[in-house]
């Protein structure tokens, strides 16, 4: 039975934690945040423990997700080492940092997995990018992904497209809720209940998601809908005329080329 410690409750972290208590025993969730109001909300709602600090959190720890912004993670890995297992896990979810990176910082020799989820691992749907290195035992690895397997969909991505992964999935959230939400507005212009609008909206995206991952292809199924003369084509017509296509390119390339540093 793993023990997990959560270093950093904010909305990955967050995210993180919920859906691993769709599979394992809250119990076995330790949690700490440097403003211990917001580990105790998670707490609360959840029923996992708390720790006063994060070296308290990781001592009895299996897998340490280190939930962090990118420049604090030399400073709380620093602090935590100490008290690290040797067969303890540094999960990573800190974009722009190489596993060996993290592994040098602990001192090195221990095992490391970076991950990129998203917010909707908290529901269940969610998709973690995932790599791991020759220091992860298959066994390892295996518990892991089983532990957060009700949290959504896995890809197992080399180190070097992980930028790039992330700027679709990881990103992705918003724009795909920027876009329902214009959706919802134009219900709305036209008569639509802000409530219902939003609903079909929201649904109608999920259905879509799901024949796309039943591997019917976006352009086959944008033209099933697309009947000769019909509205939808003249609804497409607008969108190609905005630059839609072009201008979700550009968002993942410019969340791409953020995390990489240009």
């Amino acid at each position: 039975m793993a023990v997990y410690a959560i270093i950093g409750t904010g909305n990955m972290g967050g995210a993180l934690a919920r859906g691993l208590c769709k599979k394992i025993a809250p119990r076995q969730i330790i949690l700490f945040n440097r403003t211990p109001a917001k580990a105790q909300k998670l707490a609360d709602e959840l029923g996992c423990s708390v720790a006063a600090t994060a070296r308290e959190a990781v001592q009895a720890a299996d897998y340490i997700l280190l939930g962090v912004k990118p420049y604090m993670m030399a400073g709380v890995i620093a602090g935590i080492a100490p008290a690290l297992r040797k067969d303890a896990v540094l999960i990573s979810m800190a974009p722009g940092i190489a596993m060996e990176e993290v592994r040098s910082m602990a001192g090195g020799g221990f095992a490391v997995i970076r991950i990129m989820p998203n917010t909707p691992v908290a529901v269940g749907a969610g998709m973690t990018l995932y790599a791991v290195d020759s220091h992860v035992p298959e066994a390892v690895l295996g518990t892991f992904l089983d532990d957060l397997s009700a949290s959504g969909r896995f890809v197992k991505l080399d180190e070097h497209l992980f930028e790039a992964g992330s700027a679709v999935s990881g990103c992705g959230p918003a724009f795909a809720a920027l876009f329902m939400e214009a959706l919802a507005d134009g219900g709305v212009a036209c008569g639509l209940p802000r409530s219902q609008a939003l609903e079909l909206a929201a649904q109608m995206m999920a259905g879509t998601a799901k024949l796309a991952l039943s591997g019917l292809h976006p352009g086959p199924l944008k033209d099933q809908v697309c009947s000769p003369g019909g509205t939808t084509i003249q609804g497409v017509r607008a969108l190609e005329k905005g630059g839609l296509r072009s201008a979700v390119m550009e968002a993942v390339i410019a969340a791409y080329d953020k995390s990489v540093g240009k």
